[in-house]
């Protein structure tokens, strides 16, 4: 993820997209002490930290395993992997969503069988059914850090022997109808790349399961498919977790609840002090969810020219994803065209992310607030 670059404000308030700092400070130093522990024992590869970092994160899901990995997409093509996805199976995913969704399905051997989104931007559940005989797995996409309808996703799954592998990569602690990601799936994959809520200090990632049959097998994965020293039970790849990441993210997990509850008290106040006008859609909140809040993304007919606007008064902002994946070059062998997802499309088009982050000061967000309907005025 990158920020806008910086410019000089007009007014007297600079707000940055994301600002790491708040996060980073209150760990610091524990996270210097532990890695000089790390350097004195030489623990580097799958040290002792790893271990503990796995435990608490299965902890704090709720889940019976976690199995750490270098990055979110190695969580996702593992997952996909130790589900026994077929060569050239289809799996079914939401237009609405970052590459990685994609890129895990083509790298475990299979084919992305794409559907559009609903009003929430999760995989429209009855698309889902109609494209159920077209495939054996079915992705969905936490977007933005908001649950999928994963309880009538689950109904769906059942009814057509779909296996469900969640790309929470964006949902860390989030929840919907009382359901966690996890809970209603064979694994649910998560990125701690540094921005994420969260975030190592580089690439990490991590999938949570109930299944310890599936956990090993990951684990072999993530190591050249050994299940014991030199013994290669499959064909396996170099995806462990970083001792070092391990640490930092343990150090930063026991702070992840107050942050998220920071990242929704920014939410409510953008979405009670925004304006309400004709050309600004607000993100929708389902009945009954419980978001991460991972960003807070408005739609508007031209969001390049908001986002201009706002950085000549010293507000950043992101684009989040104005290419659709499946009209990317990369993906036209897929076959898909123009027009074929049209809300998806839509919101890759109008959508532009707001700053969010654990620290953003009541004073930034009227800035924002004020600076959104001062565009709209002109």
């Amino acid at each position: 993820m990158t920020s806008a670059p910086k410019s000089e404000a007009v007014g007297s308030v600079a707000v940055p997209f994301v600002d790491l700092e708040p996060m980073s400070r209150p760990v610091k130093d524990r996270v210097l002490a532990r890695i000089g522990e790390t350097i004195d024992a030489g623990d580097f590869t799958n040290g002792a930290a790893v271990q503990e970092f796995e435990h608490a994160f299965a902890r704090y899901g709720n889940r019976q395993e976690c199995v750490g990995v270098a990055s979110g997409l190695d969580a996702l093509r593992l997952a996909l992997l130790a589900t026994e996805l077929a060569t050239g199976a289809g799996v079914i995913v939401p237009a609405a969503t970052f590459a990685a969704s994609f890129e895990a399905v083509l790298q475990a051997g299979g084919r992305p069988v794409v559907v559009d989104v609903g009003d929430d931007y999760g995989v429209d559940v009855d698309q889902v059914e109609r494209a159920a005989g077209e495939a054996t797995h079915v992705m969905p996409v936490h977007l933005y850090g908001q649950l999928a309808d994963l309880r009538s996703l689950a109904m769906v799954a059942e009814t057509h022997a779909l296996t469900v592998v969640e790309d929470a990569c964006q949902a860390h602690g989030a929840m919907r109808e009382g359901v966690r990601p996890g809970d209603l799936s064979r694994a649910a994959a998560f990125s701690f790349y540094p921005s994420k809520n969260l975030g190592a200090m580089g690439d990490a990632g991590a999938l949570v399961t109930d299944e310890t049959g599936l956990a090993d097998h990951v684990r072999a994965l993530r190591v050249h498919g050994e299940t014991r020293k030199y013994h290669h039970e499959h064909v396996g790849y170099t995806a462990r977790l970083d001792t070092v990441q391990a640490i930092v993210l343990l150090e930063k997990l026991p702070l992840l609840d107050e942050w998220n509850r920071l990242r929704s008290a920014a939410a409510r106040f953008y979405s009670e002090a925004l304006p309400v006008v004709d050309g600004l859609r607000l993100p929708r909140t389902a009945t009954g969810s419980e978001p991460a809040w991972h960003l807070y993304v408005v739609r508007t007919p031209d969001p390049q020219d908001l986002a201009r606007f706002l950085a000549e008064r010293g507000i950043q902002t992101g684009r989040h994803y104005p290419e659709p994946v499946h009209l990317a070059p990369a993906y036209r062998d897929l076959g898909y065209a123009p027009g074929d997802f049209p809300v998806a499309e839509g919101l890759a088009r109008e959508a532009l992310s707001l700053p969010m982050y654990p620290g953003i000061s009541e004073e930034q967000l009227e800035w924002v607030c004020k600076a959104v309907s001062d565009y709209f005025q002109n």
